[in-house]
């Protein structure tokens, strides 16, 4: 580790097995049990982008801003040439805030409130999707030289952990009506195809026929007189699996039968894929409490903060226990709980796994959590965890 000054803002370089050391030391220098904080590893985000590169060097990633809005890797990712989704006017004025230019956001959100239209007219974002009729009128009217994707419902989504398909896209038998109004009734221009297949997917196939899909709809466009499209939007769905480069592969191939044409634009809205294992949560145990063979911990963060049951999947998130005096850990286990810091029973984060024995401010933490974490936190109950700190670091190998 280079330096004892933990401020925010520093970077600090450690070898790759220093992370726990690194993590004791903030946690004794500047966090009394009550303060949660995050560590971000920048190089890691650096080995996702070549990965992504790598596996789709034809597909530009607009990062889904939602999944992890930490100022820091918004930067990071920007600096390696990422553009931006979003899919609010706070979302949009958060990535300009950092220098980046309107020019590399796209405004991702089918159904946009008319001040959020509003907006992005004024600051330049001038990209943006739609699925219905009520949405080309608010464009019409707030934003008219916005250029548009049609954003097509995925012929399957059961492929995917959190299908969308019920939310928005375009049915199949709607397609012509509504291309047809936008560019010949409305007189906006339609540049493109957009789709997601669901948050976390697990078929690779759903893409192959998502891009089918969006090839019928460049072949209505042109059936219908409408000037050329450029754009062709892959949505998101990834993550950083072994399962990732199947993916990549299936895509590539169907872009290739389907897209043959070389002026063609392709980006994706990759959320999950870039945050999710390169930010680790540190947390305190603050209360405790043995039933007979089981123990029931407290820590100073919950289902209120970074571990919403309805946005977090905790089956990703590995966990390991930290004592602040760095003391070998106990070789038994012991049946566990561990709850967040409200007063509402619910707020559970696990539940029946196995831990040494720990005590009153040592630490719990947990790895993999960057990805729909600390974006959904509250205030609930008086605890702040939409502050909580995060400490940036870079890994080296040696």
């Amino acid at each position: 580790m280079t330096s004892t000054d933990f401020g925010k803002n520093r970077v600090h370089k450690i070898a790759k097995d220093g992370m726990t050391d690194l993590i004791r030391s903030i946690a004794e220098k500047h966090h009394e049990a009550g303060q949660p904080f995050y560590v971000l590893d920048l190089a890691t985000i650096e080995k996702l982008m070549h990965k992504w590169n790598h596996s789709f060097p034809n597909v530009k990633p607009f990062y889904a801003v939602k999944c992890n809005s930490e100022p820091a890797l918004l930067t990071k990712l920007a600096n390696l040439g990422a553009n931006f989704d979003c899919a609010s006017l706070l979302e949009i004025d958060t990535v300009l805030s950092l220098g980046i230019s309107p020019n590399q956001i796209i405004f991702a959100n089918p159904c946009k409130a008319i001040s959020h239209i509003k907006h992005a007219a004024a600051v330049g974002v001038n990209l943006t999707t739609f699925d219905s009729k009520l949405e080309v009128d608010k464009i019409k009217k707030w934003h008219p030289k916005c250029h548009l994707l049609l954003r097509i419902k995925a012929p399957s989504d059961s492929g995917s952990l959190r299908p969308l398909g019920k939310k928005f896209g375009v049915l199949a038998e709607e397609i012509d009506s509504l291309l047809h109004y936008a560019c010949n009734v409305a007189v906006l221009k339609v540049v493109g195809v957009s789709f997601h297949v669901g948050s976390i997917a697990q078929d690779p196939s759903i893409y192959y026929e998502a891009i089918a899909g969006a090839r019928a709809v460049f072949d209505a466009a042109d059936y219908l007189g409408i000037p050329k499209m450029q754009i062709l939007n892959i949505g998101g769905g990834f993550r950083s699996t072994p399962l990732f480069e199947e993916i990549a592969s299936v895509v590539n191939e169907a872009i290739q039968s389907y897209f043959p044409e070389p002026n063609l634009t392709i980006i994706a809205e990759p959320g999950r894929f870039f945050p999710e294992t390169a930010f680790t949560l540190v947390t305190h145990v603050i209360g405790k409490r043995a039933r007979g063979e089981k123990i029931e911990y407290w820590i100073d963060e919950g289902i209120y903060g970074s571990f919403r049951p309805t946005l977090y999947n905790s089956c990703f998130v590995d966990i390991k226990p930290l004592s602040v005096k760095g003391s070998e850990e106990s070789s038994q286990k012991c049946e566990s709980t561990i709850y967040g810091p409200s007063c509402d029973s619910l707020d559970a984060v696990a539940i029946d796994i196995k831990l040494p024995e720990l005590q009153l401010d040592d630490l719990i933490v947990f790895y993999n959590m960057g990805a729909y974490s600390k974006c959904a936190g509250t205030k609930f109950n008086g605890f702040d965890t939409l502050s909580t700190p995060t400490y940036l670091v870079n890994t080296t190998s040696s």
